[in-house]
């Protein structure tokens, strides 16, 4: 049996609902914050080369872009399906190819030709770089594509803050382009101060934040639920950061070749009224906002939040089930989801929550919900009498149900 033969079985014997195999990725530059479930034993099992695993990607197509020593489908997310007794894997994204609009829906296959969003866990002890995403047009100058993306910080994953849970978010109001293009060009100088210009903001699980494209921006040290469109456009601005020096090759990532050493074309990177934005604080951060009344969820035994929102480039939400409750949940659009907290069945899968991953182990914690099977309503059933069931729901572009009053 071929992939192509895979795929339509796999959706089939699914009910509309593909398994997925977990997703790890390391990162050389970082410190793992150990609170992604991987085994102690295993955040360091690709070798120290290759740095620590701290990042889980989810309903991935989109390949890491982790240097010469990348991983064979690094990054890319893997079906699992289960014949005749043998375990057989292979890549969501031929998964996407195969099925088409039979998976993702006509509305994304028609204007995309694939899944053009992702989310991932990143798990950094400390924190990362100011650095920033190029929109479309800048992006499009090496051949790729703008990236917004979107921060929510999972309660069940944040049991310590790391070492710097606070983010900082564009310039202060008042900052000039002189000011910040001095910080680019003394950027092999040591540390270029870049973040004497820019404000930090306290992190606060169960809440999050909206990056458009252009806006400069230095994650903290929270686990992090981060939705984004499939893209992996960037460029560190800031040289130094929690003592650890940034390569100046990552300062020109993303900058047309015939373009490097022109600090003006860095400058140019950056959407300036988003930067110095004196009403960040109300225009980028997320509460979670309940997609209907409350109390009427309640009842019914289930809680939904939009957790991720302000982006049309993708949205999330929040589902928890309540503990015995068996539950119907429609939704617009097909979604890739990830379990937080408890244990039941999902259609026809079970679904649960391990404490702890082996790197390699299978699980049944990470699903794709085709739009079929999302429009016509997925039962969940929680077989727990004291713990709810929580799950995070990922969304392509252009959500049907996205609407805000």
């Amino acid at each position: 049996m071929n992939t192509h033969q895979f795929a339509k079985q796999a959706l089939s014997s699914g009910e509309g609902i593909l398994r997925l195999a977990p997703t790890w990725v390391p990162r050389s530059f970082c410190v793992p914050g150990r609170r992604i479930k991987l085994h102690p034993d295993d955040y360091y099992v690709l070798g120290g080369i290759r740095g620590g695993i701290d990042e889980r990607w989810l309903s991935s197509t989109t390949p890491a872009k982790n240097g010469p020593l990348t991983g064979e489908d690094e990054g890319l997310s893997k079906v699992v399906f289960e014949d005749g007794g043998r375990v057989h894997q292979f890549l969501l994204k031929e998964a996407v190819d195969v099925l088409q609009d039979g998976l993702i829906g006509g509305r994304l296959w028609s204007a995309y030709g694939g899944w053009p969003m992702y989310s991932k866990f990143f798990d950094n002890m400390g924190p990362l770089p100011h650095h920033v995403h190029h929109n479309d047009e800048k992006a499009a100058l090496i051949g790729q594509q703008g990236k917004p993306e979107a921060y929510y910080f999972p309660p069940q994953l944040n049991n310590h803050g790391g070492d710097f849970p606070y983010t900082f978010v564009g310039l202060a109001p008042g900052t000039t382009k002189a000011q910040i293009r001095e910080c680019l060009v003394n950027f092999t100088k040591g540390d270029n101060k870049i973040t004497n210009y820019s404000q930090a903001y306290r992190l606060e699980p169960g809440t999050g934040w909206d990056v458009p494209p252009g806006l400069l921006h230095a994650p903290g040290s929270l686990c992090t639920y981060e939705p984004q469109k499939a893209s992996d456009v960037f460029a560190m601005y800031q040289s130094l950061v929690n003592e650890a020096v940034i390569p100046e090759e990552l300062l020109w990532n993303g900058t047309p070749k015939d373009r490097i050493g022109d600090y003006d074309e860095l400058i140019a990177v950056l959407d300036w009224e988003l930067n110095v934005d004196p009403n960040t604080m109300q225009n980028r951060f997320m509460a979670p906002l309940p997609v209907r009344e409350e109390a009427e969820m309640l009842e019914s035994g289930y809680s939904e939040k939009w957790v991720c929102y302000k982006s049309d480039a993708f949205s999330a939400k929040e589902l928890t089930v309540l503990p015995g409750a068996t539950v119907t949940i429609r939704d617009a659009a097909a979604y890739g989801m990830i379990m937080m907290q408890g244990r039941g069945r999902m259609g026809v899968w079970d679904i649960e929550t391990p404490a702890l991953i082996r790197y390699g182990q299978l699980t049944y914690d990470e699903y794709f919900v085709s739009e079929g099977a999302a429009r016509a309503g997925v039962r969940i059933e929680n077989l727990s009498k004291t713990d709810p069931i929580v799950m995070l729901k990922h969304f392509g572009p252009g959500n049907p149900d996205l609407v805000l009053a």
